[in-house]
């Protein structure tokens, strides 16, 4: 089992809303004393929540099926459902939601207590104590609760540390997180030891900091190769760059200057990380070889505008003097940096006179219609009851969807499809089911529908 997680897809399913009741007061010497169904309850929401104290999405790989309650059915006597508890998912700061099909980002949560809902929660249907009227006093029917929404989301979360460790496979940034910090990541002489993020907190005078060893970049890495974006993403959200390099390596046809340019190729080809600080770090000063080619190798790299320490991650040696300017450099950017604000969701209010729903002509004797209203209502009556049909003619009728229809060229026995054409509600249209007719007739039935 990984002991860290950076990217998982969850399944959620908010909560369905109870159905409403319908119910008739009933009560000694008053066998009929009016409509008293409650409502049904609302279904909970599923919501993400940015918390500091979250490093890993490790909790979703082990149980990625989340589900909130259900909300519960009304009952007689007026008495509504209850609302289905919330369920809030805690996520790291910078975690980025995705849909799972589309890949599109859905939402990139920032800041400490930043809250979104995912999904849903079903609206509760009404109770025919609340569905009564002049007309229908009362009403043998309720309304169905709605579905809360399911879907599949990808959590991508992206390291928001303020330094990270770029270099090749086995450079030696792994032994230099250990050195700085209480971490104590996988070490090991072979390529590619490091196959996730480690974190490690770092001190240097009033200053602490986040040092991120991410896993090592190849030529190619900006292009996918290796593990290509996969490494890149952690460095984003990162202020300041270290080159950790190595100058002990035997491998052929590399060396610290080969190694330098062809990570800062990478960098310069992923994009985002031009304007970020950086300074070298000339790694395993403790090899006398190594040593000597540091000596080197630095006058080099200055040239070049690079602020260069030889240290050894082994002997701690320079060590100090690193901490401290890696501390300087991160002061510097967190001054300079924008004052970061909480993710702020947009609510966008649908435009003065739009019907909100759509009718299409499909063929010569098919039509569509499309929008939250008519959608919500098909989900929310019962089928089974004709007095519930016709009182979502009546709502369609008001809505103006007849009138729609009868100017796209509908007539009388036209197939009309609410909501989607594969899964959407087929009826044959009738247009005299009209919201000015007086329901008559028992409890349950509608004349109309005779």
């Amino acid at each position: 089992m990984p002991d860290f997680v950076d990217q998982v897809v969850l399944h959620i399913k908010a909560g369905d809303g109870g159905h409403g009741c319908a119910s008739v007061h009933r009560e000694k010497f008053k066998p009929l004393g009016g409509p008293d169904g409650g409502n049904g309850g609302r279904g909970g929401d599923v919501i993400l929540e940015v918390d500091p104290n979250t490093a890993t999405l490790l909790e979703y790989h082990r149980r990625p099926h989340r589900k909130a309650d259900n909300g519960r059915q009304g009952s007689g006597a007026n008495r509504d459902g209850a609302n289905g508890g919330d369920i809030i998912l805690s996520v790291p700061d910078g975690t980025v939601v995705k849909d799972a099909q589309t890949g599109e980002v859905l939402i990139d949560l920032i800041g400490a207590g930043t809250r979104y809902v995912i999904a849903e929660g079903g609206h509760g249907g009404l109770g025919n104590a609340a569905l009564a009227t002049a007309k229908r006093k009362a009403p043998g029917f309720a309304l169905l609760g709605e579905p809360g929404d399911e879907l599949d989301v990808m959590l991508e979360m992206k390291s928001v540390a303020d330094v990270a460790l770029v270099g090749f496979p086995s450079a030696g940034k792994s032994s230099l997180i250990a050195a700085l910090s209480a971490a104590r990541p996988k070490i090991a002489d072979y390529p590619f030891t490091t196959l996730v993020p480690n974190l490690g907190v770092v001190t240097a005078g009033d200053t602490v900091f986040t040092v991120a060893d991410v896993p090592g970049l190849i030529p190619g890495a900006s292009e996918g190769k290796g593990l290509g974006h996969e490494f890149l993403r952690h460095v984003e959200r990162c202020n300041t760059l270290v080159h950790v390099i190595d100058c002990a390596t035997m491998e052929p046809g590399r060396d610290p200057i080969s190694d330098y340019e062809a990570i800062e190729a990478e960098l310069r080809a992923y994009g985002k990380l031009e304007d970020r600080p950086r300074l070298a770090v000339l790694n395993k000063a403790d090899v006398p070889d190594a040593r000597e080619l540091a000596d080197i190798v630095r006058p080099m790299l200055e040239e070049r505008g690079m602020r260069v320490f030889s240290i050894s991650a082994a002997t701690h040696e320079g060590l100090k003097e690193l901490t401290y300017a890696m501390g300087e450099m991160v002061a510097a950017a967190r001054a300079a940096a924008p004052v970061v604000e909480p993710t702020r969701l947009v609510i966008k209010p649908r435009q003065l006179g739009d019907a909100g729903f759509t009718v299409r002509r499909v063929d010569d004797n098919t039509f569509q219609v499309t929008g939250v209203k008519p959608e919500r209502w098909i989900r929310q009556t019962d089928f089974t009851n004709d007095e519930a049909v016709g009182y979502l003619a009546d709502r369609l009728e008001r809505l103006g969807v007849e009138e729609e229809l009868t100017k796209a060229g509908a007539t009388a026995g036209a197939e009309v499809v609410i909501g989607s054409m594969e899964n959407g509600y087929i009826f044959d249209w009738q247009p005299t089911l009209n919201a000015e007719a007086v329901h008559q007739g028992p409890r349950g039935s509608d004349n109309r529908l005779g």
